[in-house]
């Protein structure tokens, strides 16, 4: 983990202004002599340059190419394409879709109420149908490799997060019931009408007691025989990616079957990834409606066990490992919840305890 974390911090030389170094004369104080102090120093002189945690929740922006007057009237082309003709179609296409999975779903959950067993099946089959449209929308190009998902108990499917679409991509295949965060708005009233039937379960960060009762719903949920594949994104908020980060370890510490998930972009027409900070989900959808395409590969990786003797952290981090190959993503060591909140006090005080540590050990040699 030391060499990963090593590679990725930048070399502090590269920021001193031309003609500088830090070697300087002897007898002056040397940036080297303020840096060796402790690694706390270090860490905190490439946290302020720049950090391996922020570069995790980071678009990158397109190199521009409409840079001369040959391109930039193709450029001028594209957009209006795009703007003109595409993007009108692609709301035209959404909205019949809407209007097919409405006048169709509207009644089957209302007047099927007796017979659940054929009413959850004409539901999967429908919100796997709106997913589709939505992934048309985008003119998505997706490649699924490996086995598609089956309804078996005692498995949870575990996938890496880039944003919200990957719930939806995921779905217009399968008909998963997922673990999300409850959003405001129109979407939060799809998580609570169309959403609820396939046994999704909603949580809220701030609300300590959620927690306790997404445990008891996932136990109770992976061993229903007829119940929709259990999703779940461990990660826990939305990765660019490029990097992942700390899987949560709720998802393996129930006692069974983790199949990973490996969801991995393509950013040649347009960056997937979204920043709730930023942007709403509208605006995430309309900056897909008017790219040219969402280019996506997802890989259903082979099913994993809890070993003898591993510890649901460590599963946790074998199964990371699996999907970050796979997808080609950096693992760095971080908790994603820490882009919502401070860090936790035992984390400061690990920090200040190394930080002290060190010092003593310098002021022995002295």
């Amino acid at each position: 983990m030391s060499s990963e974390l090593d590679s990725d911090r930048p070399n502090i030389e590269d920021y001193l202004p031309s003609g500088s170094s830090i070697h300087e004369p002897p007898g002056k104080l040397r940036l080297r002599d303020l840096l060796d102090i402790s690694p706390t120093l270090t860490e905190a002189a490439g946290a302020i340059v720049d950090d391996s945690f922020t570069r995790c929740f980071k678009s990158n922006p397109p190199e521009p190419w409409n840079w001369n007057v040959y391109l930039f009237p193709l450029w001028c082309f594209g957009v209006a394409i795009r703007y003109l003709i595409l993007f009108p179609v692609r709301v035209i296409v959404l909205t019949i879709g809407w209007i097919i999975f409405l006048s169709s779903f509207i009644p089957v959950h209302f007047l099927l109420k007796g017979q659940d067993k054929l009413r959850k099946k004409l539901e999967r089959a429908l919100v796997e149908l709106i997913c589709s449209f939505f992934v048309a929308s985008w003119t998505g190009v997706v490649k699924y490799h490996g086995p598609r998902p089956s309804m078996r108990p005692k498995q949870v499917f575990v996938a890496n997060h880039t944003s919200m679409i990957d719930f939806i991509i995921l779905e217009q295949m399968t008909a998963f019931a997922v673990i999300m965060q409850k959003h405001p708005g129109w979407v939060g009233l799809l998580q609570s009408t169309i959403l609820e039937s396939l046994g999704c379960i909603w949580f809220n960060r701030s609300e300590a007691k959620d927690r306790e009762i997404v445990a008891r719903k996932l136990r109770e949920h992976i061993h229903g025989v007829d119940n929709n594949p259990l999703l779940i994104f461990p990660e826990g908020t939305c990765v660019n990616n490029q990097y992942s980060v700390m899987f949560k370890k709720g998802a393996f510490e129930l006692g069974c079957t983790v199949c990973p998930i490996a969801i991995k972009y393509n950013k040649i027409f347009v960056d997937a990834f979204w920043n709730s900070r930023k942007q709403s989900f509208t605006m995430h959808l309309l900056q897909l409606m008017t790219s040219w395409a969402v280019v996506c590969d997802v890989w259903y990786l082979e099913p994993q066990n809890l070993k003898p003797g591993e510890t649901p952290i460590e599963f946790a981090e074998r199964v990371r490992d699996i999907i970050s190959v796979r997808a080609g993503l950096k693992k760095v060591p971080w908790d994603g919840y820490l882009k919502y909140s401070r860090p936790r006090p035992e984390h400061k005080e690990r920090k200040q305890q190394s930080f002290a540590e060190s010092v003593l050990q310098r002021l022995e040699q002295k």
